[in-house]
């Protein structure tokens, strides 16, 4: 599937990121206080190596969106157009993998439906940076432990279903 990452669209990704770090920063600083976002975040990478499906789909049209909107406001203000930019997968993912993909996108549905108005735009902002930052090739390699993680814990309930494993 081809993303029409670019530039611009990536400055839009860190400025949503920029907004919700910084009254975090400025706060307290308390862990709890991060959860809507980095919550949304994880959704939103982990969108990104779904690539047959649905998250998929939603993550490269997010990119999309998002870069045209950078590009639009970039050529507006500076009157320059904004470079593509390379995009990369963290790694695949399982069947195992997927449902816990799954699990979790339903914790995250359920997470924002039961938080405020400003806990929620956190929960979409963080899906949005993720999509958005979790496929440059960087932070898709520093990322790679993620699909790791989703297959490993897929195949390990895979495998408490089967009673070969133990809590």
């Amino acid at each position: 599937m081809t993303i029409g990452l670019s530039l611009a669209g990536v400055a839009v990704g860190i400025i949503i990121l920029i907004a919700n770090l910084r009254p975090w920063w400025n706060g307290g600083r308390d862990p709890k206080a991060l959860l809507p976002f980095v919550s949304g975040w994880t959704l939103g990478a982990l969108a990104t190596v779904c690539t047959g499906g649905a998250l998929g789909w939603g993550a490269h049209g997010i990119a999309g969106l998002i870069s045209r909107a950078g590009n639009t406001a970039t050529e507006a203000v500076a009157g320059t157009s904004a470079a593509p930019v390379e995009t990369a997968r963290a790694g695949t993912l399982t069947g195992p993998g997927g449902v816990a993909v799954v699990v979790y996108l339903a914790y995250v549905v359920l997470l924002y439906r039961s938080s405020g108005q400003q806990d929620s735009r956190r929960i979409l902002g963080g899906v949005a940076t993720g999509a958005i930052l979790g496929l440059l090739p960087g932070i898709a390699a520093m990322l790679g432990w993620l699909p790791g993680t989703a297959n490993g814990l897929g195949t390990w309930a895979y495998g408490l279903v089967r009673g070969e494993v133990s809590l």
